[in-house]
């Protein structure tokens, strides 16, 4: 018997309201909000018209699978549908976000992963679960081979490359800076591996983020981003410009994720001190803020995002 949905009309905190996953998605929006009331065939319809578009898959499993009640709601999907694919990836997510969250055991989030990879063995999206456990204290030993999974099912898949990037950030983190770490390798690798037009352009300044997060907790990089030197080396001046070139030339309106990537390159130019590129992110952005990586190190993000917003757009 699956729990009652939330009351409707409920208060959320104000960082919810503030971050959404779903982005600028309405269709994930609108399927969301069915779901937390128990109407799974929203969901259903979204998944289905959805299809093999794995990024943007990728993206809408994820964002139903945050919803509190995803899993019991699912569940119900299962119930009714027992050979659905789309269903059994929801719950594998579901579970794996619970598991995340601890409040539920990483190792039947695994499973249900595993059993959803092997009911659609081409869809990338289980194998994305699986490399969100890897993650922080869930992680085991097999983080490349999941990534290799992922890529052999869709060689740009944007969110398992980002995942990837901040997991190897983390590599030596006592060592301090160091301009030859393998992260930006990784980075480079996967920019040059793609094509022309590929939102994986922009993993250099992910790289560079992250690991700017990762010395900052180490203590070799000071808590405020813009006061750091991390931004304004040769090397990082180089990546931001190749970058920032790249979404002017190739802006992707209809990329999923592609306000993930605003966002970083939009930080990376505030740290930099080029306020007009900065201002011109800002205006794409909108009120469609992520909370990486305004929140590095450990920054209530909101807040650095409206000061950095504000301190270019001249609003504050």
């Amino acid at each position: 018997m699956s729990p009652p949905p939330p009351p409707l009309g409920r208060g959320r905190r104000r960082a919810a309201q503030v971050f959404d996953a779903a982005l600028d998605d309405a269709e994930l929006v609108s399927a969301r909000s069915a779901l937390a009331q128990g109407r799974w065939q929203a969901a259903r319809s979204l998944l289905a018209h959805t299809g093999d578009e794995w990024d943007l898959r990728g993206h809408r499993v994820t964002g139903l699978a945050m919803e509190p009640y995803s899993a019991a709601w699912t569940r119900d999907w299962l119930l009714a549908e027992p050979e659905s694919a789309d269903a059994a990836v929801l719950l594998a997510l579901a579970l794996v976000h619970r598991a995340v969250a601890g409040k539920e055991k990483p190792e039947k989030a695994r499973e249900a992963c595993r059993a959803a990879a092997e009911r659609v063995p081409a869809d990338p999206t289980p194998w994305l679960g699986l490399l969100l456990l890897e993650q922080g204290s869930l992680g085991g030993a097999n983080t490349v081979r999941i990534f290799e999974e992922v890529r052999r099912r869709h060689a740009d898949h944007h969110h398992a490359h980002h995942l990837m990037v901040a997991r190897l950030a983390e590599h030596r983190a006592e060592a301090g800076p160091d301009p030859l770490h393998e992260v930006y390798d990784f980075a480079t690798w996967a920019a040059e591996q793609a094509p022309a037009d590929s939102p994986l352009a922009i993993l250099p300044v992910i790289a560079h983020a992250e690991r700017y997060r990762v010395l900052a907790v180490a203590g070799h990089e000071p808590p405020d981003p813009a006061s750091s030197g991390h931004w304004v080396g040769r090397r990082a001046r180089q990546v931001l410009k190749a970058a920032f070139d790249w979404w002017l030339e190739w802006e992707h309106e209809g990329h999923p994720r592609r306000l993930v990537d605003l966002n970083f390159l939009a930080h990376a130019k505030v740290c930099e001190g080029r306020g007009a590129e900065a201002a011109a992110l800002f205006h794409r952005i909108g009120e469609h803020a992520t909370p990486a990586p305004w929140s590095y190190p450990d920054r209530d993000p909101y807040p650095a995002f409206r000061a950095a917003r504000d301190s270019v757009l001249g609003t504050a």
